[in-house]
């Protein structure tokens, strides 16, 4: 598990012995991704730079909603890396917006679960998802159509939490509710709705929908307190699970922001102007930090040789606009409506599938 390296010579000592050294492609990085326990991880700059890129891509906000006043830079890079080293990762989404039509969800939010999960899959890694328990049917459907439709390897498991004691969300989060024994080192919530100050949930137009949401932000509360659980929360309005990091930005520039800001904060913030498109860049920059062999070399502690790059499996598991319109077509069928006019048409947020959904994949790809 360990390996020694010295300056000025800059010997290293490791299990293979290699005298034809070379740049592993440019100057290596060290980012903190955790505080506790403290973790940092290493990546080459090239690779960070097209992260970057990714971020500056998804900032884009076609609904002019003031979201580049939500964004913090770096903080894609920082989940991605976190990501990189978990084990088993869950995932929520879901956000019951028309709470006058059945079912209540908008159709932002599950195409960017799955895009994550779909690339946690390739890389090898535990992925579920937690949803509402209201939810779990449509939500069990929309697995089965993304499997059918190749977009994941195989089935993901659906758990659903409610709350009955005061650590529920302990007992869920860690084996026999034990904190130093985590079951999952990440949780991801994208466009989830999102606890106010006040405790009530409310979508844009400042409806409160707490009677449809489950109480899934007390498992973010408890990763808070437990080390080695990390957090990212992926949003476009303030509003979402994960917020609370940029809430006073929200109260001050988001129409509405003083009521709707969610409190509970995540450890790492993706704002973007469509949150499927946060979880596209998460997706395509997992991929970006696979195939950099400076972050590969740090993951295996510089032991053994380095991977044969398996890119086979990795870039099937990258988002594509024929998917992403198949999945959004299976949505659709099943009542699923765009959040921002609840039309059940081939569009996300009141922008239409062809030249803005459609254009980002490809400019993210």
């Amino acid at each position: 598990p360990l390996a020694f390296t010295r300056s000025p010579g800059c010997m290293f000592i490791t299990d293979l012995k290699n005298d034809n050294v070379r740049s592993l492609g440019g100057v290596p990085q060290v980012h903190c991704i955790s505080q506790d326990p403290l973790h940092f991880s290493i990546v080459s700059a090239e690779a960070a730079q097209k992260i970057k890129a990714l971020e500056t891509l998804i900032g884009t906000d076609p609904g002019e909603r003031g979201v580049a006043h939500l964004q913090r830079q770096g903080e894609l890079l920082g989940a991605c890396l976190a990501l990189s080293h978990a084990g088993a990762v869950l995932i929520t989404t879901g956000f019951p917006t028309h709470f006058t039509h059945e079912p209540p969800e908008e159709n932002d939010g599950p195409p960017g679960a799955l895009a994550i999960a779909a690339m946690l899959q390739a890389l090898g890694k535990q992925v579920a998802i937690v949803t509402d328990q209201r939810a779990m049917d449509l939500n069990k459907k929309i697995i089965e159509e993304a499997v059918q439709l190749g977009i994941l390897k195989k089935p993901i498991p659906l758990l659903s939490y409610q709350r009955e004691s005061a650590d529920s969300a302990l007992m869920f989060l860690c084996e026999d509710g034990n904190p130093g024994r985590p079951r999952f080192d990440h949780l991801v919530a994208i466009e989830r709705a999102g606890m106010a100050a006040d405790g009530n949930y409310y979508n844009a137009r400042k409806v409160n929908i707490k009677h449809l949401v489950d109480p899934i932000d007390e498992l973010f509360l408890a990763a808070q307190t437990i080390p080695g659980i990390t957090t990212t929360g992926v949003g476009d309005g303030g509003n979402e699970l994960g917020m609370g990091k940029v809430k006073n930005a929200v109260k001050k520039h988001i129409k509405n922001g003083d009521v709707i800001a969610c409190d509970v904060e995540a450890d790492f913030t993706v704002v973007a102007g469509v949150s499927n498109w946060g979880g596209y860049a998460i997706a395509c920059a997992l991929h970006v930090l696979r195939r950099c062999e400076t972050h590969d070399r740090y993951l295996r502690r510089a032991l053994g040789p380095p991977r044969a790059p398996s890119q086979g499996l990795w870039l099937p598991a990258l988002p594509a606009v024929t998917k992403e319109e198949k999945l959004l077509k299976t949505l659709v069928q099943l009542g699923v409506r765009s959040g921002k006019t609840a039309s059940l048409e081939m569009e996300v947020d009141g922008l239409p599938f062809y030249n803005i959904h459609s254009l980002m994949i490809e400019k993210l790809l």
